[in-house]
């Protein structure tokens, strides 16, 4: 940047921090500015890989990477210098890798069935767009959708501001969960991926042999999926005594996805699903431990837990302990949760209505039609035990310093209570509450989550080479995790985008009569 063009913007004291660019760079709604160069000077490095914070750090970014890092007298021009540029002065301030949300389901909006989004347009249009603002607002850069297609994908990307989505396909056994809760025929269509074991009787117009864990697997890949989703659920509520597959199944699955540089993920949330994971050989068990074969009411760590808990820990296997799952049910009969101010900055206010309305309760309603369930206070006391054991369960596992993985299971079911975004937010809390240590939640969305699903080449760290998704916070996360309820700004891909702008009901005018690409007050 010419110092001409430097000369227009003022250097403000942190936290303030300002950008500057070329006065005829266009900004788009939520992003501050895009350039052919980024730099961020004076800002103190936190990354997983270090050892240390790395301070007064000077940080290059172009074309969506980072291209060079220096630290104090050192740092200089990076690679040749563009005709625009931005420069971020980031003292005080803390620049980490964006987070990486592990476990997320985006092909609906939570609580919203497709006719009833059929139906209201006008709510279902703002909604699809704030979502991906939504989870980019909390600080995720990264998602892994671990049930999709690439039709499902190509329509969650077609909207502005997207965080950087993946998906895996889900080898669902035929018949089993989760495809049992669609009415057959037409169960078979939304499952390209699903598996007939041998001596099955295959579906009418279902040819087995493009159903065998090495045909999906195949399959998946060439569809550009990065990952492979299993099942061992036996059912519950009103659905139970599912099928599920058998080990050899399952074995030969992993052989597969391995050959094809696949990992494996089970959903697993029993001790006999997490058993079976571990002998199967898959490398994440996506789910927490909150159910327990041994009866009674107890809490506390069995042998047999424990048993399958060091068998994690001895395998490096990957565990979500997707903990908010069950508050995302629990808090479907809070009556409060709705006027909580957050629910506000992550869904649209015309959305938040339409909960409200008898319409929009519709899950809430078969929730209450389940026997066991009366109301918010047996739901409560029915939600305890599996709440603590998969408390204890993932506090043992954060002592031993684990494999533990970040993901939210963002909707797990056709719930309001796990809005996008926000809901990381709880999960964190959650996992403080275990027994996680802010640092073990920072790897945990970061740097283990990228090696886990192969991605550690290019997201996870600030490093030279690495796509440049990263954060900008006041607080330390390895410290606290209040540093992610105050973003500073993210960067996805190099764009520079403001908070204030990706929340839900902001005001549009909200950066006018600003110098473009100038920002004079912090969020």
């Amino acid at each position: 940047m010419n110092e001409s063009v430097r000369g227009q913007c003022p250097r403000l004291a942190p936290p303030t921090v300002t950008f500057c660019v070329l006065s005829a760079l266009a900004v788009m709604d939520s992003v501050i500015a895009s350039s052919d160069m980024l730099k961020i000077e004076h800002v103190t490095i936190v990354s997983p890989e270090r050892e240390r914070a790395g301070h007064d750090a000077t940080v290059y970014i172009r074309d969506g990477r980072i291209t060079s890092i220096a630290s104090g007298s050192k740092a200089g021009r990076g690679s040749a210098a563009p005709s625009q540029e931005i420069v971020i002065d980031g003292q005080g301030l803390y620049l980490t890798p964006g987070l990486i949300d592990s476990h997320v389901h985006l092909g609906q909006i939570p609580g919203m069935k497709e006719e009833q989004e059929a139906r209201h347009p006008e709510i279902a249009g703002p909604a699809r767009e704030q979502m991906p603002r939504s989870f980019v607002l909390y600080g995720f850069t990264t998602l892994i959708d671990l049930i999709s297609t690439p039709e499902a994908m190509a329509r969650w990307k077609a909207h502005e501001g997207v965080p950087d989505t993946y998906f895996c396909g889900g080898a669902v056994l035929l018949d089993g969960y989760p495809m049992s809760w669609a009415p057959k025929p037409e169960r078979y269509r939304g499952w390209p991926y699903m598996l007939v074991e041998p001596g099955t009787e295959a579906p009418a117009g279902i040819d087995p042999a493009q159903h065998t864990p090495a045909a999906v697997v195949a399959r998946m890949k060439a569809d550009g999926a990065i990952c492979v989703k299993a099942f061992y659920e036996r059912g519950f509520g009103a659905a139970r005594n599912l099928p599920v597959p058998k080990l050899e199944t399952i074995r030969e699955l992993v052989r597969s996805a391995h050959a094809a540089g696949l990992p494996v993920l089970l959903h697993a949330n029993s001790s006999e699903a997490q058993a079976f994971g571990l002998e199967a050989g898959v490398d994440i068990l996506a789910h927490g431990l909150w159910n327990w074969t041994e009866p009674g009411p107890g809490t506390e760590l069995t042998p047999a837990v424990k048993k399958i808990l060091d068998g994690v820990v001895a395998g490096n296997v990957g565990w979500q302990p997707t903990i908010q799952v069950l508050y995302g049910l629990r808090d479907l009969v809070n009556s409060g949760f709705l006027s909580n101010p957050l629910v506000t900055r992550v869904l649209p206010s015309n959305l938040i209505e339409w909960y409200r309305s008898p319409e929009g309760q519709w899950f809430h309603d078969e929730l209450l039609k389940d026997p066991e369930i009366k109301d918010a206070h047996s739901l409560d006391a029915l939600a305890a035990l599996p709440i603590d054991r998969v408390k204890h369960a993932t506090g043992y596992l954060a002592a031993h310093d684990a494999n533990v993985l970040f993901g939210t299971d963002t909707p797990s079911a056709p719930t309001y209570a796990n809005p996008p975004g926000l809901n990381a937010w709880f999960e964190m809390k959650n996992l403080i509450d275990a027994g996680l240590t802010p640092t073990q939640i920072f790897r945990a969305a970061t740097l283990s989550n990228a090696q886990a699903l192969h991605l550690d080449r290019d997201i996870g760290t600030v490093e030279v080479g690495k796509r440049a998704n990263l954060l900008l916070l006041r607080q330390d996360p390895t410290k606290t995790i209040e540093a992610y309820a105050d973003v500073v700004n993210v960067i996805l891909g190099g764009r520079v985008l403001d908070p204030v702008q990706l929340a839900a009901n902001h005001s549009p005018a909200s950066l006018d009569g600003k110098p473009a690409g100038t920002r004079l007050n912090s969020p």
